[in-house]
């Protein structure tokens, strides 16, 4: 089938970006995109007693195929958008902005969980639509003009949005399939 584009950067969070790199390398060919072509270290989140907010710990190193400034949207059939602090970072990367404008102007999946969300508020491309997130990003969805939903997954055109890592085996089999009739 086609070509998957997984967006990559320091601090995404390793299940966000895992989960879909191996789910969709099933049926297609899934290309990490970052800032630049290196290795970058991805995060664990876990939650400890004691702490108001998740712990982040390193996780595996993976390096990427390409950087955002040498894609060609064309090429690829859907997008996928980690969470983890990487979103953070990304958010101004305006080669990475253009693609993700690309990507839902032309109706193609996107995938984008947790912090994720970060990207397509700074892309200025959920005005009016439905997502989800993680709660504290909730704001950064509102400010952006979406209508957030308190749900583990939301569908809202070809938008998948997902909450929390413990939710991606439904927010993957969607987007698999919704894949699988481009």
């Amino acid at each position: 089938m086609g070509n998957v584009l997984l967006v990559i950067g320091d601090g995404a969070e390793v299940i966000d970006t895992m989960i879909p790199l191996y789910r969709l390398a099933e049926d297609h060919k899934v290309v990490k995109a970052g800032p630049e072509k290196r290795t970058y270290h991805l995060v664990q989140h876990h939650h400890e007693e004691g702490w108001d907010i998740t712990v982040e710990t390193p996780g595996y190193k993976l390096d990427s195929d390409i950087a955002f400034r040498d894609v060609s949207p064309e090429d690829y059939q859907a997008l996928v958008l980690p969470g983890g602090r990487a979103p953070e970072f990304l958010r101004y990367d305006q080669d990475l902005l253009e693609l993700t404008r690309h990507f839902i102007e032309n109706g193609k999946p996107v995938a984008s969980i947790c912090h994720g969300i970060e990207i397509l508020a700074a892309a200025d491309v959920i005005r009016g639509r439905r997502v989800t997130t993680i709660p504290r990003c909730r704001l950064d969805a509102e400010f952006a003009g979406a209508i957030y939903v308190e749900e583990g997954l939301v569908i809202d055109g070809s938008l998948y949005c997902c909450r929390f890592k413990r939710e991606c085996a439904p927010w993957m089999k969607a987007f698999a399939a919704a894949l699988s009739q481009t």
